[in-house]
């Protein structure tokens, strides 16, 4: 193969697509029970799957704008606002295949080489990944078990200075299922103003909450002109392979997300985005029925884990992993999670998958059924006995 492109050697990648694989070879020996992926294993509720069939039908089989169609752009912009207490306007709005874009072509419009980017840690793994992808540093700011994995502000004002041209917040959080409370996103912007740097808020499990109003930093105006929001139907709807995102910004910001969609896919596709009308217009029953599935999973896991000698578990107060501490085990991370898999048929990711500051943990999906999180407890303290 001729040389590649230098920033080729800078791609990361979501090591939990590398462990689905492994585990799906390991079932032709074993029981699997699969707590590796992050996306709820409910199916799409049938109101939504109806609308995409009857827009195909009714020929939204072509291209459509860039930024998305302009009644679903009106139709988020309505409800993200309603959501979080704010007045978005559909110009703000950008809708691509899937969350991902959002976060790449955010950092892509943004981020020149020797600009610092802070990024959770741990956390969602391309959000290094496409930092370093794009010439930037990637600065680590540390979530600490001790303060129930919430970003500290005060150490991340320490971290911000002139060359800081982004700050990510992910909130209710990947891997460890921390909140941020309205204070500390009040100081977060505060910080990023103070270097007129720009805010990227991770806000995908926004509607995957167990306690509390779920909280958003657009809730203080002042950021509103250095702040990109990024959410979309995948977790809230079951919706993962359909692969619909969207983005909320200033309109310039808009626009360029949508000029790069452009270059890089052309636009999302038009039959999904008909159906995502049906999925914030239409019947809640099934959205609720599984956020309130996942809280008994979570109060099942967690206790579960609690007994088990040498774990350590917080209980998440959003989205759908817990991020136990198992140093007590006294085996490596990395090491627990290819034993348990491979000696227990237990699929997980080491914590260091989500960065170094994941040491010393592992993270479990619990978007699996009750009797499977049961069974898979009792092969974990198999393997460790």
């Amino acid at each position: 193969m001729k040389r590649l492109a230098e920033r080729m050697s800078r791609l990361g990648t979501e090591t939990a697509f590398d462990v689905l694989v492994k585990a799906k070879a390991l079932e032709s020996k074993m029981e699997v029970v699969h707590l590796e992926i992050g996306e709820p294993d409910f199916d799409t509720p049938k109101h939504i799957c109806e609308a995409a069939k009857q827009a195909i039908d009714q020929g939204w089989t072509h291209y459509g704008p860039s930024a998305g169609l302009p009644e679903l752009r009106s139709a988020i912009a309505e409800y993200a606002g309603n959501l979080r207490g704010v007045k978005f306007n559909p110009d703000q709005v950008t809708v691509t295949p899937g969350g991902k874009p959002i976060m790449a072509f955010a950092i892509m419009a943004l981020v020149e080489k020797g600009d610092e980017v802070i990024y959770p840690n741990p956390g969602f793994p391309i959000y290094e990944s496409m930092i370093a992808f794009m010439g930037g540093k990637p600065v680590p700011i540390r979530l600490r078990e001790e303060k129930e994995f919430r970003l500290d502000t005060e150490e991340l004002a320490s971290l911000v200075n002139k060359r800081t041209k982004l700050i990510i917040v992910n909130s209710p959080q990947n891997p460890t299922g921390g909140v941020l409370t309205k204070e500390d996103l009040r100081l977060i912007a505060g910080a990023a103003l103070k270097h007129d740097a720009w805010v990227l808020a991770d806000e995908i499990y926004s509607e995957t909450l167990y306690e509390g109003k779920f909280e958003s930093i657009s809730q203080f105006p002042e950021i509103h002109p250095n702040l990109v929001i990024l959410d979309g139907f995948t977790k809230t709807y079951a919706m993962t392979g359909w692969r619909v995102g969207y983005g909320i910004m200033p309109p310039r910001m808009a626009k360029l997300l949508a000029q790069i969609q452009t270059n890089v896919n052309s636009c999302t596709a038009t039959f999904t985005q008909r159906a995502c009308l049906d999925a914030l217009s239409g019947p809640r029953d099934e959205t609720n029925h599984m956020v309130a599935e996942f809280k008994r999973r979570r109060d099942i896991i967690v206790d579960g884990l609690n007994s088990i000698p040498g774990f350590r578990c917080k209980k998440p107060a959003g989205a759908f992993y817990v991020f136990p501490n198992i140093e007590e085990t006294g085996i490596d991370c990395e090491v627990l999670a290819d034993r348990l898999l491979e000696q227990g048929g237990v699929a997980c990711l080491s914590g260091t998958c989500f960065g170094e500051f994941g040491k010393g943990f592992i993270r479990f999906s619990y978007a699996n059924s009750v009797e499977n999180i049961k069974k898979a407890l009792e092969k974990i303290e198999k393997v460790l006995a």
